[in-house]
């Protein structure tokens, strides 16, 4: 029964790893999935206090992947009417496949500061924060889950 865990626990750490990057998947919890399962095995690889420490840091990296493009937008003279774009962007792009993961913060924090009356190019550099702060979080959350896949490996090895 354990080799099923394993490789049930495997797919949801390679699924974490997917979803840091895809749309609509939320990378870290699954790869946190992937830790839980493995803890069914016989002789459990994980003390409380990691599993612990690594909820914790999954909830605040989830946190994280929407507050970091809001902080990008301000960052880079966004009002408020931006980070609502932005907000609003990254909601509405989230239904609208890889694109609209990638263009939604953006387009919305552009329209919010349009919006506010501000001239196009500070609209731009705005949208632009928002553009930036999403990759980080992008990078963030990979980063995470691929740290995450590596303890798994040593965990199982």
């Amino acid at each position: 029964m354990d080799v099923v865990w394993i490789i049930l626990g495997t797919l949801c750490i390679l699924a974490g790893i997917v979803g840091s990057v895809a749309p609509l998947l939320p990378g870290p919890p699954l790869a946190y999935v992937g830790f839980l399962i493995v803890q069914l095995k016989s002789d459990p690889p994980f003390t409380l206090t990691f599993m612990l420490t690594w909820a914790g840091i999954v909830v605040a990296v989830s946190i994280l992947e929407y507050v970091i493009p809001l902080y990008g937008t301000k960052k880079l003279g966004g009002s408020k009417y931006g980070l609502w774009g932005c907000s609003i962007g990254l909601v509405a792009g989230a239904f609208l496949g890889p694109w609209g993961i990638f263009l939604g913060p953006f387009v919305g924090a552009f329209v919010g500061e349009l919006i506010a009356n501000k001239q196009s190019d500070q609209a731009l550099k705005a949208a632009l924060g928002s553009f930036i702060g999403f990759l980080f979080s992008t990078l963030l959350k990979l980063v995470v889950c691929v740290v995450m896949a590596w303890y798994f490996v040593v965990a199982l090895w």
